[in-house]
């Protein structure tokens, strides 16, 4: 069995929610599975020097642009939340203890974040809304926010986080590896698509 395609992100990141929606289809035409691994772009942008995308001059007129746009293409709703950009650290904490305590609903916890966030337009990072679509994946709402504050789950993704940046190069979301090849961004998809098929150039 090969390895996973490893899928790095932040609830926050719209390229990322528009990958959330391609890459397991992408996995699944080569017989992979994805392990997806939400992390936290704030320390990433202290190391790297830069911040969300919609925060520069120019580039976030373009950025809200070309989401939309890319959308639109994909055939994927898109709302940019009134108050993005906003944390997501209490989603991700929640993806992890859900992860280890009801594996089977980890990915509905994750999509059913990633498309409130961004095709309802919702703040994903207050825990009332993650507590809410908890529940509406089957999970208990109450138990998720418990485990989210739990210290080990706090740790799991602060470990995670720093092991993307200092130890695997994250430095942007959605980031992907293939058999240890980095790929950045949702519109390298295509290529991570022929990289599997090809087994790499």
């Amino acid at each position: 069995m090969s390895d996973p395609i490893e899928f790095y992100f932040d609830f926050a990141s719209p390229y990322a929610y528009l990958a959330s929606h391609r890459i397991d289809a992408v996995a699944a035409r080569h017989g992979r599975e994805v392990a997806w691994k939400p992390m936290m772009l704030g320390p990433v942008f202290k190391v790297a020097g830069t911040r969300p995308l919609t925060d520069y001059p120019l580039k976030g007129d373009y950025s809200r642009r070309d989401f939309a746009r890319t959308a639109r293409l994909l055939g994927v709703p898109f709302v940019l939340p009134e108050d993005f950009p906003f944390s997501t650290l209490t989603a991700a904490r929640a993806f992890y203890w859900t992860e280890e305590n009801a594996p089977d609903k980890a990915k509905p916890l994750a999509r059913a974040l990633f498309d409130a966030c961004f095709a309802e337009g919702r703040n994903t990072g207050e825990a009332e809304v993650v507590g809410e679509l908890a529940g509406a994946v089957g999970l208990d709402a109450g138990a998720v926010l418990a485990g989210a504050r739990e210290p080990a789950i706090k740790e799991r993704l602060k470990a995670v986080t720093t092991d993307a940046i200092e130890n695997r190069g994250v430095f942007g979301a959605p980031f992907f590896f293939v058999d240890g090849e980095p790929f950045w961004g949702s519109d390298r998809l295509d290529q991570v698509d022929r990289w599997l098929a090809t087994g790499g150039w």
